[in-house]
């Protein structure tokens, strides 16, 4: 009988390195002040443990840099689009495929040709820059989680789902008409489920969750569209927490999610590997059409999309290794022994671990700092200042808003700080540093302040807006 190990191990070897900054902490705390507390304009050569995003961080593979070499920088119908096109084909089961430079491109132009103003995008959890190209199109973005979501520490398999009790209360309110009897919700322009569930801690959507959205969804003429960015993450977990889907490959389960949608939009700087690239696939040809005709101002012709043929073709061969499970398994299980030693050395989080991050509930671990002076960023920062993690807020700064009426701060559900873990890049001694880090800072977390705002961007704050302690 061969022996099963305990231990993960990288089911890769390192070709390239490159230099690990290391400052000291008085060279963090300069580099904190100068950049007014905000972890986006830090400068990378001032960053130890990049884990701001796991979007074009990853390490590529030999097999893609050298479809990189191979590359067809065809203006027109390139051989690299046509790879591109039948891998995303294969995968979704969706005739049409658009190229395009990233996610966002692909949710802008979504939402620019099917949404119109003062109607609704319903989802599990919109994500920032979907909620922003949303209500850049005038529309309205309102969110359906799982109650499960509630209590950071449930073991509910599935939190990432739609709550669909509330959905279909929602959507009867709201309809003018009878159920299955038109074309189309008058209020309601589409749904988007994101797998993972980014902001309620990288949770997964279940199999079960997909299909009877499309259901309820069918019932009002409501199109759905899935957010992949992260769909074998998704799919690995449903294989892993669903016995009815253990002996099915994890392609299988992807394409089960597939054939309940529309369409697809997808950021491939995640799970296909790329550093840069996204796409757009649909089953509705003039859908497809409209989107074409529009990116033709802003991306570039339809068969590249603002992206050169050395990406499509990396991406292409991206989209397909992520599927090797011997490679999810260690991407699930590396994540799960992040947030097992966070959880030790004295902090709150998000349970169970999701597949590409760790969550920290800096609410519930700084409980003396309220919403409104953003505990998630004052953890984040300090998280930098004393270890030389660059993390992110997911929290009252990202997803919060301002009253129009009053003024005042509108607080996220929850005050979260999410460390992003890249694909193939960092090893166990970095997480184990890492964890020891943490540690030392759980005995302080008491001494630690809140921030606000002395410049406060109008869109999508958390990028470029300017901060001070309190």
């Amino acid at each position: 009988m061969e022996y099963e190990y305990k231990t993960i191990i990288e089911p890769f070897r390192i070709k390239v390195v490159e230099p690990l900054p290391k400052l000291t902490r008085n060279e963090r705390v300069a580099a904190l002040e100068k950049a007014h507390f905000n972890l986006f304009s830090l400068p990378a050569r001032a960053v130890t443990f990049d884990l701001l995003t796991d979007s074009g961080t990853s390490a590529m593979s030999a097999h893609q840099w050298a479809g990189i070499m191979e590359g067809d920088e065809s203006y027109a119908g390139s051989i690299s689009f046509e790879h591109f096109e039948q891998t995303i084909q294969d995968l979704t089961g969706m005739e049409f495929v658009i190229p395009t430079h990233q996610g966002r491109s692909a949710e802008y132009l979504l939402m620019r040709s099917q949404v119109k103003r003062k109607q609704v995008v319903v989802g599990n959890t919109h994500f920032d820059t979907t909620r922003a190209n949303i209500e850049n199109a005038g529309a309205e973005a309102l969110d359906f989680p799982s109650p499960a979501n509630l209590d950071s520490s449930s073991l509910d398999p599935f939190k990432g789902n739609m709550d669909l009790d509330k959905l279909g209360r929602y959507l009867e309110a709201n309809s003018a008409n009878t159920r299955g009897g038109f074309a189309a919700h008058a209020k309601v322009a589409m749904a988007i489920v994101t797998i993972t569930n980014n902001s309620v801690g990288g949770q997964p959507v279940s199999l079960d969750n997909i299909r009877a959205t499309r259901e309820l969804l069918n019932s009002y003429g409501i199109p759905l569209f899935i957010d992949c960015a992260r769909f074998a993450e998704n799919a690995y977990l449903v294989k892993s927490r669903d016995p009815r889907c253990k002996d099915w490959s994890v392609k299988k389960i992807a394409q089960e999610f597939f054939s309940c949608a529309d369409g697809a939009l997808m950021s491939a700087k995640k799970d296909a590997f790329g550093n840069i690239g996204g796409f757009l696939a649909t089953r509705r040809g003039e859908l497809a059409q409209q989107i074409r005709n529009l990116m033709v101002i802003t991306e570039g012709f339809p068969t590249y999309g603002g992206l050169a043929g050395r990406d499509l073709e990396a991406l292409s061969i991206g989209l397909r290794e992520v599927l090797d499970e011997s490679y999810l398994a260690y991407r699930i299980r590396s994540v799960e022994y992040f947030g097992e030693g966070i959880e030790k050395a004295g902090f709150k989080t998000v349970k169970p671990f999701g597949g590409h991050a760790v969550y920290i509930d800096a609410g519930l671990s700084l409980p003396k700092i309220p919403p409104s002076q953003f505990p998630g960023w004052s953890l984040s920062v300090a998280l930098f200042r004393e270890i030389g993690i660059r993390s992110v807020e997911v929290g009252s700064v990202m997803l919060g808003k301002k009253d129009a009426k009053t003024g005042r701060e509108i607080p996220a559900p929850k005050e979260l700080v999410r460390l992003a873990v890249p694909r193939r890049v960092y090893t166990q001694s970095h997480v184990d540093y890492m964890v020891e880090g943490l540690a030392q800072l759980a005995t302080t977390l008491g001494d630690l302040r809140g921030y606000r705002f002395i410049e406060e961007a109008p869109v999508l704050r958390h990028f470029t807006s300017k901060f001070a302690p309190l």
